[in-house]
């Protein structure tokens, strides 16, 4: 058994799923099953919050183990200033310390994004890169994360980079593919003036696409002409939960 030194339990919320498992934050595996629940209807933060203290209850972690938490929101220091696919009770709302009172210690509130993009940093696509990694996960918008010598640097709202007078996302998402039946070479293109424009303004050493799409790779990544090499994420799902607890663990 890992030393409990080593371990951190990570919770990552979306607009459809809470799901959370235990980590040991030395290897980046999860030490239990992954446990999950539907996202209550309506996205309200109370009905959240009991679902995150069921599944944290569920996984019988050691007592004071740290706990990370992900949502889909830019938060500020324990904020979350943004709301997507839930409830607008979010925008502005203490949530660090919601979910504290209610697990009864401290917790890591983080950017799901900023989550999955350390965990690939730390322990997937990323793990032996050095300088600026830059991960993008390509889904119902597009999420980002900058990471600089394994230091995050939080909220980075790369989807919403303005492009040809539009939002990158809503033109280059996976979404937008799907939504106009773009062929992959279709999408390439657009794909191609994001990452080149992503490319301008950090020159990063790196870039790690993540995703649900992601797992398609060879059949749109191998059709961008850029200078930065750019590849797959590995820890699909488990992403976000690997990064918050390495960052509640202070990896």
């Amino acid at each position: 058994m890992t030393k409990s030194k080593h371990q951190a339990v990570g919770v990552d919320i979306g607009g459809t799923g809470v799901k959370a498992a235990l980590v040991d934050v030395k290897t980046g595996e999860l030490l239990s099953d992954r446990v999950k629940l539907p996202t209550p209807e309506g996205g309200e933060p109370d009905a959240i919050r009991d679902a995150v203290v069921e599944l944290v209850g569920r996984l019988e972690a050691p007592s004071g183990t740290p706990i990370g938490v992900t949502f889909p929101a830019i938060v500020r220091h324990g904020r979350t200033m943004s709301a997507a696919n839930v409830s607008k009770a979010w925008i502005g709302l203490e949530a660090e310390r919601l979910f504290e009172q209610a697990l009864g210690r401290d917790i890591h509130f983080v950017n799901d994004a900023d989550a999955a993009g350390f965990a690939e940093d730390h322990y997937g696509a990323a793990k032996d890169a050095s300088g600026l990694v830059i991960m993008t996960t390509l889904g119902t918008g597009i999420g980002g994360a900058l990471i600089y010598e394994g230091v995050l640097i939080p909220n980075a709202e790369l989807g919403h980079l303005e492009i040809d007078g539009y939002d990158a996302e809503s033109r280059a998402s996976n979404r937008a593919r799907e939504r106009e039946e773009l062929s992959w070479e279709a999408w390439a293109e657009r794909l191609q003036r994001y990452y080149t424009h992503l490319e301008f303004l950090f020159s990063p050493d790196l870039f790690v696409v993540g995703g649900g799409v992601s797992k398609s790779s060879e059949l749109f990544l191998p059709l961008l002409r850029i200078d930065t090499p750019i590849v797959p994420a590995k820890l699909r799902n488990n992403a976000g939960i690997i990064g918050a607890a390495a960052l509640a663990r202070g990896v």
